[in-house]
């Protein structure tokens, strides 16, 4: 029983330590100094720290400290987009969407868009709306879906959502938008977004 209760210690030490060197290389970072950030990020990334695969990923997106790398940018972010992060899963989408270091997909873009957005990451709602506004990567042209998705986008400090929900609402019928309303009040992070609504496909 000690045996296991010392190994609980050392993993949590192990833990806190690790978050430790994730906040000076992030702080690192910030403060535009690579080469401290990169020493203490690819370590925490290369033992699965899900943080540290993000960020080493847009290290190597932006050619911050190391050579850019788009190919190795999508690995790392991929690593993390896989662990849940849904800043990796927003970059990977964008990759697909852009065709960034792979063939352009934007099936697959709307795959990860959806996951990073139904953790309420603001940037995924926007682009997703996008997305569902002009029928693209196998989604249903749905301005209701549009609507709601910007509209928490919007609620969640992105600009070009609550414009671009301005823009969609003038062609909208009062039930439509209504409905938007009522199914973007509904939704709660971290559950399915809706795939389509009763009153918006066209």
């Amino acid at each position: 029983m000690k045996k296991f209760i010392l190994a609980i210690v050392v993993a949590l030490g192990w833990q806190q330590a690790a978050m430790a060197g994730f906040a000076e290389g992030a702080t690192a970072y910030n403060n535009k100094n690579y080469a401290v950030a990169l020493k203490e990020i690819r370590p925490l990334a290369q033992a699965g720290n899900a943080d540290a695969e993000h960020l080493l990923g847009l290290m190597y997106y932006m050619g911050r400290g190391v050579p850019q790398d788009y190919k190795i940018a999508l690995e790392w972010h991929r690593k993390a987009a896989l662990k849940g992060k849904a800043d990796a899963q927003y970059v990977v989408g964008a990759m697909y969407y852009t065709g960034n270091a792979v063939i352009q997909d934007h099936k697959q873009a709307v795959g990860w868009f959806r996951k990073a957005a139904e953790q309420g990451h603001p940037q995924a709602q926007q682009v997703l709306g996008l997305m569902y506004r002009y029928h693209m990567g196998g989604v249903p042209q749905d301005n209701v879906i549009a609507y709601m998705l910007w509209n928490l986008a919007a609620a969640n400090g992105s600009a070009n959502a609550a414009e671009q929900r301005g823009q969609v609402a003038r062609g909208m019928t009062q039930e439509q938008i209504e409905e938007g309303q009522a199914l973007s009040a509904a939704w709660k992070p971290n559950t399915p977004l809706p795939q389509k609504s009763r009153t918006g496909g066209g």
